[in-house]
């Protein structure tokens, strides 16, 4: 954990400072006694204490880890099976369920890390498919997600459940379906039948609008559209679903009573447009409860930025040369994990109470000291220029950390991300290696 921290690589070469640690680290990922739940045990285990008496957000999504190129070399029948990016693809799939902090999206970890593989392609026919129980399905994930959250966040003060369109399920709308401190936030997917009859659709368009508020739109360099500030009109109304006529009768309520919120941008001159549907089981009583809504749900780029950091940017997990398909998913489950603490530094240099966080969250004390001496070394000739913060503090030390990544220090500069604090930290275990020499802190 502490070697992919430092070194962000999917390479056990890279990561092995001795041919001796190369090897141990091949054992320990091929050992059948090392598994990739007792790795997801400990994790979880860390993040329920973390959130106990907080109110968090628990985003759940689903990534596919495509492992095409490494076909020839992967060894049969190790966890691996057909995934959709690829025709004649090979790889598995993660199911993480982020949690992080509803006020200041501060990470704690995961309620749940759900790693999977198709065993082989759905024969059976679509609409035999459908009649089945959502627990028999793929689909099942999200609501096991959910027992997660009933599990491991049952001393937490409320959990939102955040999730994209796919876990627009109707057996998740059921009260047996969340835990008594939960409610979750669904992006739609469907225009459900209504109890009277009515489109989910038509009945939110026929809400007169409850007023307006600007939303900062974020650059997407996939898109390649700039950031922009977004006016938003914003439009509520209470519903009950309609069961679907084909879902084995008796495994939820006929009708279920929800809460729509719609999102609409009415900027003017834009041509891809933000226009979100969400559903919700939290009570939305007025625009400002809506608002709230809606921003919760925008935090949900947070784990579209850890798949990532695990994918592209920083441990590229489909490029590994690893002959198991068992090693990469215990692998990829270590790396969400080492994940977190790269967030946590992130978030803590963007918001105010981050200066109030110890570095030893992140760095033991002969680090701190490595920064401290690095810290006065990086010190500009005005006040814009040196670090405004204590090294002792997680935020004075990101700041260090993002200098040495390249970032220069400006005030009207944009803020280090992710990326930036990698390369730092990488910049920085090379300067602590030396100053481990001198001091052979490795030794006492």
């Amino acid at each position: 954990m502490r070697s992919l921290y430092q070194s962000s690589s999917n390479s056990i070469q890279s990561l092995s400072k001795t041919r001796a640690e190369q090897k141990a680290y091949y054992r320990f990922l091929h050992n059948d006694k090392v598994t990739e739940q007792a790795f997801t045990k400990e994790i979880v285990l860390r993040c329920s204490k973390a959130a106990e008496n907080k109110m968090v957000l628990c985003i759940q999504d689903t990534t596919e880890i495509n492992l095409a190129k490494h076909a020839g070399r992967l060894k049969p029948n190790s966890g691996l099976g057909p995934i959709d990016a690829v025709k004649k693809g090979v790889g598995f799939k993660i199911h993480p369920c982020l949690v992080v902090d509803a006020a200041t999206c501060f990470p704690y970890g995961y309620a749940g890390i759900e790693v999977f593989n198709r065993s082989g392609l759905q024969q059976m026919h679509y609409h035999q498919l459908r009649k089945l129980p959502v627990e028999q399905k793929e689909s099942g994930r999200w609501l096991r997600g959910n027992d997660n959250v009933r599990q491991h966040l049952s001393k937490a003060k409320s959990v939102i459940i955040i999730q994209d369109r796919e876990g627009d399920i109707y057996e998740q709308f059921t009260p047996e379906a969340l835990a008594s401190n939960a409610h979750l936030l669904v992006r739609c997917k469907f225009n459900r039948y209504l109890e009277d009859n009515n489109r989910l659709w038509s009945a939110i368009d026929k809400q007169p609008a409850s007023g307006t508020y600007t939303m900062i739109i974020p650059a997407d360099g996939h898109k390649q559209t700039a950031g922009r500030e977004a006016l938003m009109e914003v439009r509520f109304a209470k519903v009950k679903f309609r069961r679907p006529e084909k879902k084995v009768k008796g495994v939820a309520p006929f009708s279920q009573d929800v809460y729509v919120v719609e999102a609409k941008e009415i900027t003017g001159n834009v041509s891809d447009a933000v226009h979100w549907r969400l559903i919700t089981t939290c009570l939305i009583e007025n625009l400002q409860s809506a608002i709230q809504i809606i921003e919760w749900y925008s935090c949900r780029w947070m784990i579209e930025e850890v798949f990532k950091v695990l994918k592209k940017e920083c441990y590229d997990i489909e490029g590994s040369e690893l002959e198991s398909g068992w090693a990469i998913r215990k692998l990829s489950v270590m790396m969400l994990d080492t994940i977190i603490k790269l967030f946590q530094m992130l978030i803590a240099y963007n918001t105010e109470e981050g200066e109030a966080l110890n570095s030893l969250i992140a760095f033991e004390q002969n680090e701190i000291k490595c920064l401290q001496k690095i810290n006065i070394t990086l010190k500009g000739s005005t006040a814009k220029l040196s670090n405004t913060y204590s090294v002792n503090k997680l935020k004075g030390a990101v700041w260090v950390i993002a200098r040495l990544g390249g970032w220069k220090g400006y005030a009207s500069q944009r803020k280090p991300g992710a990326t930036t604090l990698i390369k730092g930290l990488q910049k920085f275990y090379n300067y602590y290696e030396g100053f481990s020499l001198e001091k052979d802190v490795g030794t006492r």
